[in-house]
């Protein structure tokens, strides 16, 4: 049945004054309904005995390329992307590492979010040489930090604390760890998301759910908008 004239009009009156009650509406039901991120690793029991806890980054410390101690209370309220790599790696280190860079530019003027290359390959990456790495690759001050120190602490870290790599290990000479993991982990050092470092779409994936992480942390917080 064809609309006479008049009749086209008041439809389209009546489309433009309830379009924003439709858009309310459907982000109102989207904010409500949005997806929130898994939560990776077994549950531990608590300090108090009696409860479980979800799976932490173990504290750690070690040295970056500045120089300076760097401990994971240096983490202390941040979202942050980790790492395993070493600077000498022509393989999946290089595709890693330019990813790890379109993470650092997409939240470069965001305090909130870091990002931490730790290095498998202690006896030869040196402070000077991680720093040059990260002059190199253009690492921002304060934001990516590239850190060194004892092997058996840093495999410990990528096989307990990240769960990147599979099957023991003593972190002696003849250990070695290669992963191309990129890890997500919330400001209570869990697990968030693990992603293939080397993938320009699975890094795509690891900055959406940046932004989903933030917006948890929004809701959490009272705060309407985390963009």
């Amino acid at each position: 049945m064809k609309l006479s004239g008049t009749a086209t009009k008041i439809l389209a009156i009546a489309s433009i004054l309830l379009l924003p009650s439709i858009a309310y509406l459907l982000i109102s039901r989207g904010d409500n309904d949005y997806e929130r991120l898994l939560i990776y690793g077994p549950k531990e029991p608590a300090s108090n005995g009696s409860d479980t806890v979800y799976h932490q980054i173990p504290p750690f410390v070690l040295t970056d390329h500045y120089g300076r101690s760097f401990s994971s209370k240096d983490l202390d309220d941040k979202i942050f992307v980790a790492e395993f790599f070493f600077a000498t790696c022509k393989t999946i280190c290089p595709k890693m590492t330019m990813q790890m860079k379109r993470v650092q530019e997409a939240y470069a003027d965001d305090t909130e979010i870091s990002l931490v290359s730790y290095t498998v390959n202690p006896a030869a990456d040196s402070v000077p040489v991680l720093a040059e790495y990260a002059r190199k690759h253009g690492a921002r001050e304060n934001k990516w930090f590239f850190l060194t120190g004892d092997k058996k602490l840093i495999y410990d870290l990528a096989r307990t604390g990240y769960l990147v790599a599979a099957g023991d290990g003593d972190g002696g000479e003849h250990d070695f760890i290669h992963t191309q993991n990129l890890v997500l982990i919330d400001k209570e050092m869990r697990i968030r998301g693990y992603y293939d470092g080397t993938d320009y779409q699975e890094v795509n994936r690891l900055m959406d759910e940046i932004k989903v992480l933030k917006w948890e942390y929004a809701k959490a917080n009272g705060r309407k908008s985390v963009w």
